[in-house]
């Protein structure tokens, strides 16, 4: 399903002016607070009327305010899960589960009982079934609230920062279980964050957002892969997605990739050999060699040919490297830009320690 979205929007000191296309898959919403994230998908799901603006969903149109179209929020089918989950808390999760599927269209009804199973063991929450909202923990709540929504049969599910009011553990939690359901569901999901690691790992498209505006928007890796949008993702947020599939475990507790760019270690990640991958590396892990490095901890040595170079506004620099048709971007100074002589098309290799890779910046990729 393709989500088509023009809006404008006025408030006191501030003007939304959007337009994107999110196609299948996770579409992201990234940028600071306050940059018009959540105006966006509470438009999308009908709890707010902007001043213009189209909005259509697989060829049905959710709004239209140049023909006074404006399809109540109960009618649009449209999963919201917000931060705090919302459950019932006088009800059982069994309870608040079946309260999201009588909302789902009536000549859907008969398959909505294997539904409801499928649902219960995508998100691991059979053994909740029968407890209340106070009973579970943050990243229970969650699940359970993701559930009800999925469950109401939308066609699409809209995520406002459902992970915002978790602690790092509970994210990790859930996110394996977010990556389930983009991949094994294939419901369009409009996901609102501004947790880079979030969205690295779960979305397919990336729209970036600042003041009211889109600045850039398309695949995640091109765009976490591109200079031109580091400073809208923050430089401490710059990197690159590198796909990867796992090899093997070995037995001093480091899994062995294959990827186009090269072989990598990382320390142990939590899947079978043969699973695809997703790995975020960080522009700041990368060094730059231009002779092969002997003798050196590192284990991750990668041969690479320099694309271009973008000089920051400070002393650093950014450097977009081809690695086996692989995009990794690597933060140098500009002093060591020169040092080396780095210019495109120079062939140099990039070292990356394996610990520098964190457990978040690896996921499963659908």
């Amino acid at each position: 399903m393709t989500l088509h979205l023009s809006l404008t929007h006025h408030f006191p000191g501030f003007t939304l002016q959007v337009a994107f296309d999110a196609p299948p898959g996770v579409t992201a919403l990234f940028g600071r607070s306050g940059s018009g994230k959540t105006t966006v998908i509470n438009a999308v799901a009908g709890l707010l009327r902007p001043d213009q603006g189209r909005i259509t969903a697989n060829g049905t149109v959710l709004l239209d305010t140049a023909t006074g179209r404006d399809l109540p929020a109960h009618r649009r089918r449209i999963g919201y899960v917000f931060q705090d989950a919302r459950l019932f808390p006088h009800l059982t999760v069994r309870q608040n589960l079946l309260y999201g599927r009588w909302f789902a269209p009536r000549q859907a009804a008969p398959g909505k009982a294997a539904d409801f199973a499928r649902i219960v063991d995508l998100l691991d929450i059979a053994p909740l079934l029968d407890r209340r909202p106070a009973a579970l923990s943050g990243g229970e709540k969650s699940r359970v609230a993701i559930g009800r929504a999925i469950l109401s049969d939308p066609r699409l599910l809209a995520l406002d920062e459902p992970l915002a009011a978790l602690d790092e553990a509970r994210k990790a939690e859930i996110l394996p279980y977010l990556e389930r359901l983009r991949d094994e569901l294939h419901l369009p999901i409009l996901y609102v964050s501004h947790a880079m690691a979030e969205v690295a790992r779960l979305a397919n498209t990336i729209v970036l957002m600042e003041a009211g505006r889109v600045t850039a928007a398309g695949p995640t890796a091109a765009i976490l892969s591109d200079p031109a949008t580091a400073p809208g993702l923050g430089l401490r947020e710059a990197g690159a997605l590198l796909a990867a599939r796992i090899d093997a475990h070995e037995a001093d507790g480091l899994t062995r990739l294959s990827s186009a760019a090269g072989p990598l270690w990382l320390p142990r990640v939590a899947a079978p050999p043969g699973t695809p991958l997703r790995i975020r590396i960080l522009a700041q892990d990368v060094m730059l060699a231009t002779t092969r490095p002997q003798e050196i901890s590192a284990l991750n040595i990668l041969p690479a040919t320099i694309r271009d170079i973008r000089p920051g506004d400070g002393p650093g620099a950014l450097v977009r490297l081809d690695a086996g048709g692989e995009t990794i971007l690597a933060r140098i100074t500009r002093r060591s830009a020169d040092a080396l002589a780095l210019a495109p098309g120079k062939p140099v290799f990039a070292i990356l320690k394996a610990v520098s890779v964190a457990q978040e910046s690896v996921g499963r990729d659908g």
